[in-house]
């Protein structure tokens, strides 16, 4: 009975359903049937995958100290590399302007660049013997003869004859050639020397200085000339009460004789020694003196100092200069007799200072023999100065002359033919004697 009853009900939904497909009246179209709701598609919708993050690798404290120092190093290494080439390029300019300034003061250098006379006559204290010598003792005599030398002009010389004989002097030792350069030294002061620490120029001598003075300029007239004006200067330092009269008159005569147009005028300064190594000492005779109105000054003219200590003394006093404002001085430093330098205070010998006693060879020291020979090669390393001296020598030094006269007795009068003599056969210099001038 219940197999019956649930075929039956089969039966009927078959019957059913078949009604319902074959209606097609009653079946919706697509387009009446609901949309369906669109969801927007987005990049969100499709994940990127994340990358795995490295791990950064751990530097340890010991390490970051290595790395600093090693960045320290490397930044000294540049720091020094950079100061290496800074200094290598301001050793190339400061070498670039020295060498300019010496090529300028040898350019402005007016003993410089052209001959140099020599007088040969009666006038000269050793020419007579000279002349009449022969065989080694002409042959040494002519090491000093035939150098040029400054010859004095002074007070035995009187006041009408100056003129006529400073220009047959210039004429004697130009030889014909007007651009030689001719040497002298003016010693007209009266009364001079010690006279003048204790006594002073009456109106007479102070006017017959000057008339002096202004022939001696009339003489030069334009020929070439070094002038060493009025040796042993400091002793104008020494005058009665303090007066200026005798720098007063040094300065008419550095004006007049400054004042020529070929005339190179270097007041005398005494020496490095005589003025204990004191630049004031120096200014306070060459202010006064006139030396604004000159080429400048000269040293050692009647000492034995050194030539390098002169050379040292002598651009201390060119700075003080142009320190007070008197700029584009020179010097030149008399060579004569200081081949085996020694300072005056020093000296114990037996000969009075201004005969002071002679070498006895050529390995003595302390004693007078002739020094480098006339030259305006001041910074040849030949002559054995320092570096810094030599550069000091080029720059403000204008000669080494011959303008003292250790063969004379006192270095004033007579000849003395033995001390002349020895003065060569002790000559340290002598191998120089023929190429001082000209460098060969």
């Amino acid at each position: 009975m219940t197999r019956l009853c649930a075929t039956a009900a089969a039966l009927a939904l078959v019957a059913a359903l078949g009604a319902a497909c074959s209606d097609s009246s009653t079946v919706p179209s697509s387009s009446e049937l609901p949309s369906a709701p669109t969801t927007p598609v987005s990049s969100a919708a499709t994940p990127t995958p994340t990358p795995t993050p490295v791990a950064e690798p751990t530097i340890s404290a010991a390490e970051q100290r290595a790395a600093r120092r090693a960045a320290k190093a490397q930044a000294r290494a540049e720091a020094k590399r950079a100061a290496r080439v800074a200094a290598r390029q301001a050793k190339r300019e400061a070498r670039r302007q020295t060498l300019a300034e010496l090529r300028a003061a040898r350019q402005a250098n007016p003993l410089a660049g052209r001959p140099w006379g020599n007088y040969y006559g009666d006038g000269d204290q050793a020419w007579a013997p000279y002349e009449r010598s022969s065989g080694e003792t002409r042959s040494l005599l002519g090491e000093i003869v035939l150098q040029p030398r400054s010859k004095w002009f002074g007070a035995w010389i009187p006041d009408g004859e100056i003129e006529g004989k400073v220009r047959d002097y210039i004429a004697n030792a130009q030889d014909g050639d007007p651009d030689k350069l001719v040497q002298l030294a003016t010693f007209r002061m009266k009364p001079w020397e010690h006279d003048a620490c204790r006594s002073l120029p009456g109106p007479a001598e102070q006017a017959g200085y000057k008339a002096w003075t202004d022939a001696l300029a009339r003489g030069i007239g334009d020929s070439p000339v070094a002038i060493t004006l009025q040796a042993d200067g400091p002793f104008a330092l020494c005058a009665p009460g303090g007066s200026g009269i005798y720098s007063s008159l040094i300065r008419y005569s550095a004006q007049v004789l400054g004042a020529l147009p070929n005339a190179a005028v270097y007041i005398d300064a005494g020496a490095e020694d005589w003025l204990q190594g004191d630049p004031e000492e120096a200014l306070r005779l060459l202010v006064p003196a006139g030396v604004e109105y000159v080429r400048g000054f000269s040293l050692n003219n009647t000492h034995y100092n050194s030539t390098e200590l002169e050379v040292e003394f002598g651009a201390r006093v060119v700075e003080a200069l142009a320190a007070r404002g008197i700029t584009d001085k020179h010097f030149v430093v008399n060579t004569s007799s200081n081949g085996r330098p020694f300072r005056g205070y020093e000296y114990d010998g037996k000969g009075h200072f201004d005969n002071a006693d002679l070498c006895r060879s050529v390995d003595d020291t302390t004693c007078v023999t002739l020094g480098i020979p006339p030259t305006t090669r001041v910074a040849d390393p030949a002559w054995g100065m320092s570096a810094e001296n030599r550069r000091a020598a080029a720059l403000h030094c204008d000669a080494f002359m011959w303008i003292g006269r250790p063969w004379l007795f006192m270095q004033a009068d007579p000849f003395d033919l033995q001390r002349a003599l020895q003065l060569v056969r002790t000559w340290p210099y002598a191998q120089y004697a023929d190429t001082a001038m000209t460098g060969g």
